[in-house]
């Protein structure tokens, strides 16, 4: 009799080995539904749980990023997903109400959202900082150099010992930011005596990022609370110039920020990526203090941004890095003159830019050169003449070509513009929000949003969230505008 087993075990090898990549990385992320859900949770210590509907387009989006993280953290965070649209009663229990939503489930429980990058990477990064405990007990000058020997930041507590009075409150805090930073403590003053001889606090910034213009470890001495070991850490995770990445750009971007934009790999090459970053902290340092913060970016993880925020393509400048600075209110500008080596270049950028003679970067289609239809076409170099006109109230649509709501209202908006055509203080508008910035103070997130700039409040534009109906349109422009509007044919009771 012909034996089985080594047959059928030959053939689940040859399935294993022809799994494809992307069917096993789904096979990593765990599908739950109303039958299952409490079940199979609970058998998890960390989860990350992502509620979506199928026809969401961010969440087609998340979905092989996701997929990725799932085959990444295997073994260590187990990542789910639930269908929304089959599974109403799981979504509705956990509060969920737009897609994808993104939480953190600890045995079963819900236990805190999850705020942080939606890249493979990112995903990776942050959940593993969800597992073990929140703060990484250091026994030893060994495990000392071992845990700061890292890739990021570490914040090490320093205590003669386990019953040290500001112990707990390094361990809350530690709870409250390890989605953030790596944090351990000590509780043998010995371990740490070469860099402290009493509690403290100590910030030890990544070695790859080592320099000569500030010190590797930062000391922490004032008395201990939540906030003052918070506030510590914000003042001096980054340093002088900060590796910017996808992950922590936000955060970075809370203040106005320089960056410069090269071929920077901090895994392969430390010694090329600290070349061009030393030039810049060179002359960082004799700008620090006066509001700007520095920091070197890999161009590659930032391409579509610097083609569709500042028009720059990736062969632009060839080697050399591009420098760009955004402020916090969102105002661009880009040093136009090619990096040198010595710095003599970017000192004259920052003096132009200190000196308020550079102009702000504005990415625009081109003005119009007739522009006598009834909806006026406004782009971002005519914004200001058009729509901030200081005598005229102006309704402006923010548009997408391909949204098919905006080519559905397309009708209804040159009935509106025509109807008010005899009010010449009245300006009905458009502007393609695709290829055009959207200047402060309009919050675009979808299309078509629409926005109604009245006469002495330009600084405070109205969001129109009525119904898209001519009748409505009219009613309230008839309650918003500076002035009486004329419209023949029209009842009184609009």
């Amino acid at each position: 009799m012909t034996p089985v087993i080594p047959v059928l075990s030959a053939v689940s090898l040859a399935l294993v080995s022809l799994c494809p990549t992307a069917l096993c990385a789904r096979r990593d992320v765990l599908e739950l539904g109303d039958a299952d859900f409490d079940y199979l949770a609970t058998e998890h210590e960390t989860m990350l749980v992502k509620f979506y509907a199928p026809w969401c387009g961010h969440c087609k989006k998340l979905a092989p990023e996701f997929e990725k993280a799932a085959g990444r953290l295997k073994g260590i965070v187990q990542l789910a997903k639930v269908d929304c649209t089959a599974n109403s009663e799981t979504c509705g229990r956990f509060g969920v109400t737009g897609y994808p939503t993104l939480k953190i489930f600890r045995s079963g429980k819900d236990s805190a959202p999850y705020d942080g990058p939606r890249s493979a990477s990112g995903i990776y990064n942050y959940m593993t900082k969800q597992t073990g405990p929140d703060s990484l007990h250091l026994k030893s000058k060994e495990d000392l150099q071992n845990f700061v020997s890292n890739y990021d930041a570490s914040i090490v507590g320093v205590f003669s010992g386990t019953d040290a009075p500001r112990l707990d409150e390094f361990l809350k805090a530690a709870g409250l930011l390890r989605e953030q930073f790596r944090f351990a403590h000590i509780t043998d003053l010995q371990v740490a005596e070469e860099q402290t001889q009493t509690e403290s606090v100590l910030l030890f910034r990544p070695p790859r990022l080592a320099n000569a213009f500030e010190d590797s470890v930062v000391v922490f001495t004032d008395y201990l609370t939540i906030s003052s070991l918070r506030r510590f850490i914000r003042d001096n995770i980054y340093g002088l110039c900060p590796h910017m990445t996808m992950e922590n750009r936000d955060r970075l971007r809370v203040r106005d920020l320089l960056t410069a934009y090269y071929d920077l790999d901090y895994h392969h090459n430390v010694r090329g990526s600290n070349y061009w970053r030393n030039r810049v902290m060179k002359v960082a340092s004799k700008y620090s203090g006066r509001g700007l913060i520095f920091s070197v970016a890999n161009k590659r993880d930032f391409q579509a941004e610097l083609e569709d925020d500042y028009g720059l393509g990736t062969a632009d400048g060839g080697e050399l890095p591009f420098v760009t600075i955004r402020t916090k209110l969102g105002h661009k500008y880009t040093m136009r003159e090619e990096f040198t080596r010595d710095g003599q270049s970017l000192e004259r950028f920052l003096e132009d830019y200190f000196a308020g003679r550079l102009k702000r970067y504005i990415r625009s289609e081109p003005v119009p050169e007739k522009n006598a239809a009834p909806v006026k076409v406004v782009v971002a170099e005519s914004f200001d003449d058009i729509v901030n006109d200081p005598n005229k109230d102006v309704l402006i649509q923010f548009y997408s070509p391909s949204c098919p709501h905006c080519k559905k209202l397309e009708p209804v908006y040159r009935e509106l513009a025509e109807t008010l055509y005899s009010n010449p203080n009245v300006v009905v508008a458009k502007m393609n929000a695709v290829n055009n910035d959207v200047p402060l103070g309009y919050d675009v997130q979808g299309f078509p949003t629409i926005y109604f700039a009245p006469v002495g409040k330009k600084d405070d534009p109205v969001r129109y969230q009525g119904a898209r109906e001519l009748k409505d349109f009219l009613k309230f422009l008839k309650q918003e505008a500076s002035h009486n509007l004329v419209l023949p044919g029209f009842k009184e009771e609009l």
